[in-house]
C-alpha cells in the first residue's frame, strides 16, 4: 500500500472509532484512551511535523533563492505569488458570501439557551503593522517562535547576500543543498508514522465532538461545507486551468496526501513539509519556486478561513436580524484579506480572525458561541482548502516561470512514498583508529 492509502485508512478508522467512543460515553475511555493515549500520540505526531517546518523552510528557501540566481526573477516570483494569493482569497470570500446570502443560514434561529460567556474579540491589525512586522528584530526569536513571514524575509535576504558574494558562497550553497536533502529524509521518517498519528487525531476529534453538535447549526455547517467544496473543486480548478493549462483531475489526485495531512492537523504550517513534497516530487514544480511559494502561502493564503468568515458573518447577521448591506459585505471581504496576511497558519486562528471581522461590521461577537462547537471540524476542512490554494498558486507560478516538469506531473507514480522507502545506506567511513594505509 502507498502511504496515502494507509493514511486514508487510518482517517476512516479514526472517524469510526471516534464516533463509537462518543456514543459509548465511557469515563474510562474518555479519560485514558481519548484524552490520554490518542491525545498523546496525536500531539507527538503534530509536534514532529512542526519540528520539520523551520529548518526545512530555511534551507529550502536558501537553495531556492541561490538556485534562481537572478534577483529580478525572484522579485517576479514573489510578485506573482502575492497577487495570486490575494486574488484567490478575495474570490473565495466573495463566493462564500454570495452562496450564504442565497441559502440564508441562521434565519429564524433562537438564541435562547446559548452560552455566550467567555467570548472575547481581537483587535484588527493595521495594514502598516502587518507589513512592518515582516522584518524581524531578532532572527533567532523568529526561528524560535516559528514566525513564518519573518523567517521567509530573513532567508531571502540571506540568499540574496550569498548571491552577491559570488563564488565565495559555493561551499555555503552546497551545505544548504545537503541540509535540504537531509530534512527531506527526516520528512520521510516522520511520514512513516503518519497513519497512526492521523488515526489518533481523527479519533480524538470525533470522540470529543460527536455528531450532536451539528444539529442546531446544521444550516451553517451545510452552507460552509458547500462553499468550501465549491471553491476547492470549481473555483481553484478553473483558476489552475486558465492560468497554467494543467489538468485539474491530475492535480486533485496528486495533492491528496497534503489535503489529508491538512485535514488531520488543521494547521497549514504543520503541513508545509508534505505540501512541499507533493508540489515538487509529485507534481514537478522546481524547488526554487516551491520553496518560496509554499511557506509564503501557508502564512498569508487563507482561502478556507476567508470562506468561513463570509458564511459566519451572513449566518450571524441573519441570527441577529441585522442587514449589513453591500458596504458591510465589501468591508468583510477587505478585512478577511488583510487578516489572512497578518495571521499565522495554526489551528483555531479562524475564530480569532472572525472576531476582528465582526467587530469591524458591528455584529455582536457573542454570536461566535453558536459556532465554537463545530469549529474544530470545520477548521480541518478549511485547512485542506488553504493548502490546496497554496499548491495551485505554486503550480501556476512554476509553470509560467518555466520551472515545471510536465513529465513528472503526468506520471501517476512520480514521488509516491511506499513502505520500503526507509532504508539505511552503508557509509564507507574509515575507523577513527585505523591506519590510513594497511600495506605499510
Amino acid at each position: 500500500m502507498s502511504l496515502t492509502a494507509k493514511v486514508m485508512a487510518g482517517m476512516v478508522l479514526g472517524l469510526i472509532v471516534g464516533v463509537v467512543f462518543n456514543m459509548m460515553d465511557s469515563a474510562f475511555i474518555n479519560t485514558h484512551v481519548v484524552g490520554g493515549l490518542f491525545a498523546m500520540i496525536g500531539k507527538m505526531f503534530v509536534n514532529a511535523l512542526k519540528m520539520l517546518v523551520v529548518p526545512l523552510v530555511l534551507f529550502s528557501l536558501l537553495c531556492g533563492v541561490m538556485g534562481i540566481g537572478d534577483i529580478r526573477v525572484l522579485g517576479r516570483v514573489g510578485g506573482k505569488s502575492l497577487a495570486l494569493y490575494i486574488f484567490t482569497t478575495a474570490i473565495a470570500i466573495a463566493v462564500a458570501i454570495a452562496l450564504a446570502l442565497l441559502i440564508g443560514p441562521g434565519e429564524g434561529f433562537d438564541m435562547a439557551g446559548v452560552d455566550t460567556a467567555g467570548v472575547t474579540g481581537a483587535e484588527a491589525p493595521s495594514v502598516w503593522d502587518v507589513f512592518a512586522g515582516i522584518i524581524p528584530t531578532n532572527p533567532v526569536s523568529a526561528f524560535a517562535n516559528g514566525d513564518m513571514l519573518q523567517i521567509i524575509f530573513y532567508a531571502i535576504v540571506l540568499g540574496i547576500a550569498a548571491l552577491m558574494l559570488g563564488d565565495a558562497s559555493e561551499g555555503f550553497y552546497e551545505g544548504c543543498q545537503y541540509m535540504n536533502e537531509l530534512m527531506m529524509k527526516v520528512v520521510v521518517i516522520v511520514m512513516a508514522f503518519a497513519p497512526y498519528g492521523v488515526f489518533c487525531l481523527i479519533a480524538k476529534t470525533f470522540a470529543e465532538q460527536g455528531i450532536d453538535l451539528f444539529i442546531p447549526v446544521m444550516a451553517y455547517v451545510a452552507t460552509l461545507v458547500g462553499a468550501l467544496f465549491l471553491h476547492l473543486f470549481v473555483t481553484l480548478m478553473i483558476i489552475l486551468k486558465v492560468f497554467s493549462g494543467l489538468n485539474p483531475m491530475i492535480f486533485i489526485r496528486k495533492i491528496r496526501p497534503a489535503q489529508i495531512f491538512a485535514f488531520s492537523t488543521a494547521s497549514s504550517n504543520a503541513t508545509i513539509p508534505v505540501t512541499l513534497r507533493c508540489v515538487t516530487e509529485r507534481m514537478g514544480a522546481n524547488n526554487s519556486v516551491a520553496s518560496f511559494t509554499v511557506p509564503f502561502g501557508a502564512t498569508i493564503n487563507m482561502d478556507g478561513t476567508a470562506i468561513m468568515q463570509g458564511v459566519a458573518t451572513v449566518f450571524l447577521a441573519n441570527v441577529y436580524g441585522i442587514d449589513l448591506g453591500l458596504g458591510g459585505y465589501l468591508t468583510v471581504i477587505a478585512m478577511a484579506v488583510l487578516a489572512s496576511i497578518g495571521t499565522a497558519g495554526v489551528p483555531g486562528v479562524g475564530l480569532v480572525m472572525l472576531t476582528m471581522v465582526l467587530t469591524q461590521v458591528g455584529l455582536p461577537i457573542e454570536g461566535i458561541a453558536l459556532i465554537i462547537g463545530v469549529d474544530r471540524l470545520m477548521d480541518m476542512i478549511r485547512t485542506a482548502v488553504n493548502i490546496t490554494g497554496d499548491a495551485v498558486v505554486t503550480a501556476i507560478v512554476a509553470k509560467t516561470e518555466g520551472e515545471f516538469d510536465l513529465s513528472v506531473y503526468e506520471d501517476p507514480d512520480a514521488g509516491l512514498i511506499v513502505g520500503d522507502e526507509i532504508h539505511v545506506e552503508e557509509m564507507h567511513t574509515p575507523h577513527p583508529h585505523a591506519h590510513p594505509n594497511p600495506a605499510e
